[in-house]
């Protein structure tokens, strides 16, 4: 007898994907292969999960994973990993709905306010879960390789508070990497 519990193999990101919309806050992948139906079991391993480049919208060095759904519609679950590099910082930033992060690895330092301030941030290690409600201020970075889990209902967006902190309004869009802070 077949098993009827489907394992699914995940396409990477892909690179060039670009973000849409006024000030650009939703997340759009070209050519990505539609979600399953939420009425199918999703198992994803490790090996599963392949990573490529972050969206336009984060500072570069990061790499990303979109694990199940859509970031890009409307009311509905989605999920996605980040992976940040030792020394990457994200500014001041919110999102349109609320979202949901789990520390896989590493450890993510995160606070909240409109004004980026290492020492008002809190260390977050591995099992680490936050909620940051919509339209929240925080910051966040990382001193060592760091992985995280994002689940959100979509569409996914980012809008940093201050606009010369967006990497898609610089000539180098080079705002993640940073002097450790």
């Amino acid at each position: 007898m077949r098993n009827s519990t489907r394992s699914r193999s995940l396409r990477p990101v892909v690179a060039g994907a670009a973000l849409l919309g006024m000030g650009g806050t939703t997340l759009a992948h070209a050519a990505r292969p539609a979600a399953p139906a939420a009425s199918q079991h999703i198992m994803v391993k490790p090996e599963d999960v392949h990573w490529g480049p972050p969206v336009a919208a984060l500072p570069p060095g990061a790499r990303m994973a979109v694990i199940e759904g859509d970031p890009t519609v409307a009311g509905k679950l989605f999920t996605f990993r980040f992976r940040f590099p030792a020394g990457y910082r994200l500014p001041p930033h919110f999102h349109p709905a609320d979202e949901h992060v789990t520390v896989l690895s590493g450890e993510l330092f995160m606070g909240t306010g409109e004004k980026f301030d290492a020492s008002k941030a809190e260390a977050l290690p591995p099992g680490s879960f936050v909620v940051m409600p919509a339209n929240q201020r925080h910051f966040a970075f990382a001193r060592q390789p760091t992985e995280i889990q994002v689940h959100a209902v979509g569409p996914w967006g980012i809008t940093y508070v201050n606009p010369k902190d967006d990497p898609r309004n610089t000539a180098t869009g080079d705002a993640g990497m940073q002097e450790e802070p």
